[in-house]
């Protein structure tokens, strides 16, 4: 598989993962990033998934607020996997961010996103796409809120916080 899955933020680039090496250097990367990017920014690929072949390249994406979704691969890979591949990543991202999917959730969990990438794809090989199960597998991975702050990665400190945060108001 060729597979990468990008996601941007007003054209810039907040998580990729390249499983192929058609583009060699990181200035090839950034080149075709936005590449893809101009080329579909003013689409409305806002309710449904859109698929484009670009330069020998299926494009699969989707938009969502301030944030921009892609998978993509060869013109001999399956669209339907592709699409499946991104369904089952943006399913997983809007639980993991509590359906608050957005630039600055997005960055604030960049951990869990990074997680999300490594569950479904695994050098090239689509290892799931169920996006429940993915973000299941992701959260599985993170420390138990209860554990002591000190072992906890900042995210998830600030989260535990702010549970804790509104527990106390609410009381």
């Amino acid at each position: 598989m060729e597979e990468k899955l990008l996601i941007f933020v007003q054209g810039k680039r907040v998580a990729v993962k390249y499983y192929s090496d058609d583009w060699p250097t990181n200035n090839a990367k950034l080149a075709f990033e936005k590449f893809v990017f101009t080329k579909t920014v003013k689409t409305n690929a806002r309710t449904e998934a859109e698929v484009t072949l670009l330069e020998n390249n299926i494009i699969i994406y989707k938009f969502v607020q301030d944030l921009h979704f892609f998978v993509t691969g060869g013109e001999d890979e399956n669209e339907l996997i592709l699409a499946s591949v991104l369904q089952g990543f943006f399913d997983a991202v809007t639980l993991l961010l509590r359906s608050n999917v957005d630039k600055r959730e997005a960055l604030e969990n960049l951990d869990l996103i990074l997680l999300c990438l490594d569950e479904i794809v695994d050098g090239g090989m689509i290892l799931e796409t169920n996006g429940p199960l993915i973000a299941e597998k992701v959260t599985s991975h993170s420390l138990d809120a209860d554990a002591p702050l000190s072992e906890q990665t900042l995210t998830q400190a600030w989260a535990t916080a702010r549970e804790h945060l509104t527990r106390t108001l609410l009381k």
